[in-house]
Parts: C-alpha cells; sequence; structure tokens
C-alpha cells in the first residue's frame, strides 16, 4: 500500500479532535474569592459613606494653611533625614567592606546599634539630649545649650536619618559586591584612585540594584516622618492633631492627612518606576537578546 492511498483512506474517528469543544478550566475559589472581597469592600465604602464622617469638613480643611505647611516640613523632612541617610549609608558600606579591621567593625557596631533601636526611640533620645549634655562646645572658646540648638527639626533629622543610614549602609554594599570583581581590577590595572573607581566604575553599575530598595526606603521615610509628631515638630500629623484637638473632627482631619500621604506617596512611585526603568536599561537589553 502506498501513501496516496493511505491518504485516501478515512481516518479513524477516535482520533478526531476537530469536533471536540474546548472548555476553559473553572475557577471556583477564585470566583468566590473575588466575591467576598468585592462585598468587604462594598460594605468599607458603606461604613464611611452613612457613619458620622462630616465630609464637609474633609473638603474645607484639605487645603486649610496648616495642613498645607505641615505637607511642606514633611516633605522637607524627608529630603533631609533620607540625604543623611544615604551619606551615611554610603560611607558605612565602604567601611564595612574595606580591608581596614578597625573600619570595618565600627561599620558592624553602627549597624548594629542604630538597626536595633527603634525609630521613635532614636527621635526621643535625640531630643532629650540636653539632659545629658547641657552644653557643647570648646570651653572658653565658644559653648552651646543643646537645648537650644536640639530643636524638632534638628533631632527629627538626626533620629531619623542616622537611623536611615543603617539600613541603607546594607542595600549600598549589596549594590557594590554585585559589580563583577573583574572590573575592579581593571580600573586598579589603569591606575584609578579608590574614590575615582567607585565615583567612575562601581557605583553607576551597583545603581541598578539600590535604586529600587532605596526608593522603597524614600517612600517609606515620608510615612516615618509622622513619629515625630511625638516630639511636637510640625508636620502633616502634628498639624492635623493639632485642629482635631480644637473642633474634635478626629477622623475627618485624619482623612486628610491620609490623602497628602497617599499622594505623596504616588507620586514619588511614578518618579521611582521612571528611574529604574532608566538605570536597569542595560539589563533590559541582556534580557532582550537571549
Amino acid at each position: 500500500m502506498n501513501v496516496a492511498s493511505l491518504a485516501t483512506q478515512p481516518s479513524d474517528s477516535k482520533y478526531e479532535i476537530a469536533h471536540l469543544k474546548l472548555v476553559p478550566k473553572r475557577h471556583i475559589g477564585r470566583t468566590i474569592a473575588a466575591g467576598v472581597v468585592l462585598l468587604l469592600f462594598a460594605g468599607l465604602v458603606r461604613a464611611f459613606s452613612v457613619g458620622q464622617i462630616e465630609w464637609s469638613y474633609v473638603r474645607d480643611f484639605l487645603f486649610a494653611p496648616a495642613i498645607l505647611a505641615g505637607l511642606y516640613n514633611t516633605l522637607l523632612m524627608t529630603v533631609a533625614a533620607m540625604g543623611l541617610g544615604i551619606v551615611l549609608g554610603v560611607v558605612i558600606a565602604i567601611m564595612r567592606i574595606s580591608g581596614n579591621p578597625v573600619l570595618s567593625l565600627i561599620a558592624i557596631g553602627y549597624i548594629w546599634v542604630f538597626r536595633g533601636a527603634p525609630a521613635l526611640l532614636q527621635l526621643m533620645l535625640w531630643f532629650n539630649l540636653a539632659l545629658i549634655f547641657p552644653t557643647f562646645g570648646i570651653p572658653g572658646l565658644f559653648e552651646f545649650r543643646t537645648v537650644d540648638v536640639m530643636t524638632p527639626f534638628v533631632a527629627a533629622v538626626l533620629g531619623l536619618g542616622i537611623s536611615q543610614g543603617a539600613y541603607t549602609s546594607e542595600v549600598v554594599r549589596s549594590g557594590l559586591l554585585s559589580v563583577d570583581s573583574g572590573q575592579y581590577e581593571a580600573a586598579r590595572t589603569i591606575g584609578m584612585t579608590q574614590m575615582k573607581m567607585l565615583r567612575r566604575i562601581v557605583l553607576p553599575q551597583a545603581m541598578r540594584v539600590m535604586v529600587p530598595p532605596v526608593g522603597n526606603e524614600v517612600i517609606g521615610m515620608v510615612k516615618l516622618t509622622s513619629l515625630a509628631s511625638v516630639i511636637q515638630y510640625s508636620e502633616i500629623l502634628h498639624n492635623a492633631q493639632i485642629i482635631y484637638f480644637a473642633n474634635t473632627r478626629v477622623l475627618e482631619l485624619l482623612l486628610v492627612a491620609s490623602f497628602w500621604y497617599l499622594l505623596v506617596v504616588s507620586v514619588l512611585s511614578i518618579g521611582q518606576h521612571y528611574i529604574e526603568r532608566y538605570f536597569g536599561r542595560g539589563s533590559k537589553s541582556i534580557r532582550s537578546s537571549m
């Protein structure tokens, strides 16, 4: 029997699949879970809509001068504390991976102490530093009263910034270690100094690894500044508290503060996305070529 005769013979019906209907898999559990989530969300919306919330107060205080001033102070504190934390993080990370055992031990001790102590505790310690050091300076030349220098802003910047430096140092260290050792050897071969090698070769490559976690830390710092309200720093939550202490509209003012926190975090998240895409250009081209 040749091939042509085989082709003209009718095929066995049990092997034909053209008549079969494709039925998608049913996800009963997923459907039930989605329905439960929607019901809970609807209940939450209804609770806020019929609850004892005067939405007119939310509208009236959304752009109140005290709230906007608190928003400005929150952004200022975020920039100052993160700036200090990033500088300290880079320095401590370099000390940690250095060949000098003294510098490495100092960096390990710094990370151990300031990651171990809660940020709120550190804020209160800095704010009450005058109880330990009433004055500081050089006796006979100049001296300052600590209580005059350690304002709520200074105490908050030091407390949040130094604490953040301990976390950022580990991020920076992981970024530095992600760079291939051959890059270090090539930089030393052409006579680059240690600082120039870090600035021109290592850090630009490590940014791809460091940007995502540092971006998350910036977003976290926006919310962490609310701790400064404990030491009377006039950030957005502190100012909202002052207002609702006067008019007793607690939930309304908390919703106002929540709105501004959410808006700032959303803007920063968009910026983080574009920064990550910029520094991840090389990895994208590698993935696309594979």
